[in-house]
């Protein structure tokens, strides 16, 4: 399951990222090709974990002095963040947040991004993830420091997949409070992390995966409670709030000896009750009636996969494809993109992950519906962050099963999924980590032997793409002439 995650986040601050962009490449769970700026919501994002021998004193907590550079954040309806910096470790980083806000450029910004027992998102003048620049105008190198981690409260830049694509865009951390269990599971994939920072992940909280990928510049002091507070608000399946949370302002002050307030245990807060998740019908497995408009996808050398369409559930998405595919936009295309037990993608003209558009020109939003899901056979549009970027590429799942382990350990980052939802993936498999980030529109009901033939196919190390093209030959729009409906690979 790690690569499977990795795959899909790892260009994310996005995931079901998982906020980020890398390039300009439409990926799964990544934001790319809106260049968006994002943290990965995945402990599989491991690359840049800060090694265990680096046990260096750590520095979020320590206090300020009086006369000291903070900021303050007034948060709409919620009330003031005070955050102390760190310029003898992120002497950039916090140049180019203390510039901005004396120009104002954050007052009235949003949070666009909010994933409960994560992070917030904010920063962007776009509102979605695309925007935003540093002081020097384009992108800047923060660098990372050991002495800087992921505890709660701490605050960083968000970036499009290292930190020299910082600009304005930071988040500030939630996260869990981690126990023995999570960071052996961490050392089993390959994560280690000092002494002094595992203290403090066990007492504080935070999200320790993200250490050594992001630009640590500054600690909560203030308000801890505003920011737990608003991780808890009502979003949509790109993690945006349903009502803007809006920054009032963000100023440059000075530290007068306030209390210091570092862990939510100093405030007065209690987490609500979480809503349980809402258990509709799963409808991926709705046998196609006679006549009903379906797509045959002809793959040279592997074979027809037939794929029954949603337009109930996915109206623009089934929309976009079926208009594309009478075009004969997909013919000749390539899958560019495989990962065995995750996915295929194809449906770029240029082969590489960077091209594609929709029916109406440029993205079009396919919205998600949670009576479609990524079981195996699913067949959804990849994007650049937000189903508001959907264009032509699609990718076709494969996955794998999974067990309650599984469903345990995504929910312990704070996944849920419906009892319907779960029952499905125990039997049939799929990838339910993409659920609600991108939209779904058909499923295979023949021919899923072929996608599993194709996922098996070398791969190059660096993108996954294949070592020679698999051609999709052709892709027509035909009716339901009543053929076998086979929907689970056991059934071939």
């Amino acid at each position: 399951m790690l690569k499977r995650l990795t795959a899909a986040m790892v260009c994310t601050f996005t995931a079901a990222s998982l906020l980020t962009g890398c390039g300009q490449e439409t990926q799964l769970a990544s934001d790319t090709q809106t260049s968006e700026s994002s943290v990965s919501d995945s402990s599989s994002d491991l690359s840049g974990s800060i090694p265990d021998e680096v046990n260096v004193p750590i520095a979020n907590f320590d206090a300020p002095q009086t006369g000291d550079t903070i900021i303050e954040m007034n948060i709409r309806d919620y009330g003031t963040v005070k955050i102390r910096l760190f310029p003898e470790y992120a002497e950039k980083g916090v140049e180019n947040f203390v510039e901005l806000a004396k120009d104002g450029y954050y007052d009235g910004l949003t949070f666009h991004r909010v994933i409960k027992d994560f992070m917030i998102q904010g920063g962007d003048p776009l509102g979605n993830g695309t925007g935003g620049k540093s002081i020097w105008g384009a992108k800047f190198d923060g660098g990372v420091d050991p002495h800087l981690i992921h505890a709660a409260g701490a605050v960083a830049y968000a970036n499009s997949g290292s930190t020299a694509t910082n600009g304005s865009q930071f988040y500030i951390v939630t996260g869990k409070v981690c126990t023995d269990e999570d960071f052996a599971g961490y050392a089993a994939q390959g994560l280690g992390f000092s002494e002094p920072s595992m203290e403090i992940y066990k007492t504080a909280g935070g999200t320790p995966f993200l250490d050594g990928g992001y630009t640590v510049f500054g600690q909560v002091f203030d308000g801890l409670d505003i920011i737990f507070s608003i991780q808890n608000v009502e979003t949509n399946s790109s993690d945006k709030p349903l009502e803007d949370v809006i920054m009032d302002s963000v100023k440059v002050s000075e530290y007068n000896g306030e209390e210091l307030k570092w862990y939510i245990s100093d405030y007065d807060y209690e987490p609500p009750t979480e809503a349980p998740v809402e258990n509709v019908p799963i409808a991926n497995y709705t046998a196609p009636e006679e006549g009903e408009t379906i797509i045959d996808m002809k793959i040279r050398d592997y074979g027809d996969v037939k794929i029954k369409l949603f337009p109930e559930y996915a109206e623009k998405g089934v929309e976009n494809f079926v208009e594309l595919a009478k075009k004969g936009y997909y013919d000749g295309l390539t899958f560019h993109r495989v990962i065995k037990d995750f996915m295929i993608q194809g449906g770029d003209p240029k082969g590489d992950g960077t091209g594609g558009e929709s029916v109406w020109g440029g993205s079009f939003d396919g919205g998600t519906d949670n009576h479609l899901i990524h079981s195996a056979g699913a067949v959804a549009y990849a994007n650049s962050g937000s189903t508001s970027t959907d264009g032509s590429q699609f990718y076709i799942v494969t996955g794998e099963t999974y067990t309650d382990d599984m469903f345990a350990e995504l929910e312990a980052y704070g996944y849920r999924f419906s009892d319907n939802a779960k029952e499905i993936y125990l039997s049939n498999g799929g990838t339910p980590f993409l659920d609600g980030s991108y939209t779904v529109f058909g499923q295979v009901y023949d021919g899923l032997d072929v996608i599993f033939k194709v996922q098996e196919a070398e791969t190059d190390s660096s993108n996954d793409k294949p070592l020679e093209d698999i051609i999709i030959e052709s892709v027509t729009v035909e009716e339901y002439d009543g053929g076998d409906v086979r929907w689970s690979i056991s059934d071939y």
